[in-house]
């Protein structure tokens, strides 16, 4: 699994909400077309007014490569560069395992899944 992440910071919680609003059409269309894409959310912080928080999940790295090629990536490019108010983004990428469920039958947190052999989930 690949996860990208970012956070997109905006000049006001205003200019926040609306490159959310904007971008809303072009997450769901990366969802739903592009081969390998799990998730891909940008939501707005509850805790940062100015900020979105960015969320990808991508079954591996042709599909991400792929996405980088894929007209929704070059509307969202556009979509971001004409919000009023984007100053910047801070992103971040990750190879992963999918190491099962957080939480146990019995309901607590599986530590071992990230601490010890791995576990069947």
């Amino acid at each position: 699994m690949i996860i990208v992440t970012a956070i997109l910071s905006f000049e006001t919680e205003a200019d926040r909400n609306a490159a959310v609003a904007a971008t809303s059409q072009v997450q769901k269309a990366t969802r739903d077309e592009e081969a390998g894409c799990l998730a891909y959310c940008f939501a707005a912080d509850p805790s940062e007014p100015n900020h979105i928080q960015v969320f990808e999940l991508w079954t591996d790295p042709e599909s991400l490569a792929a996405h980088f090629d894929h007209p929704n990536y070059a509307a969202m490019v556009e979509i971001l560069h004409t919000c009023t108010g984007y100053l910047a983004s801070d992103n971040r990428l990750y190879l992963a395992d999918d190491c099962g469920p957080v939480y146990g039958e019995d309901g607590k947190f599986r530590a071992s899944a990230v601490t010890g052999p791995k576990e069947n989930g």
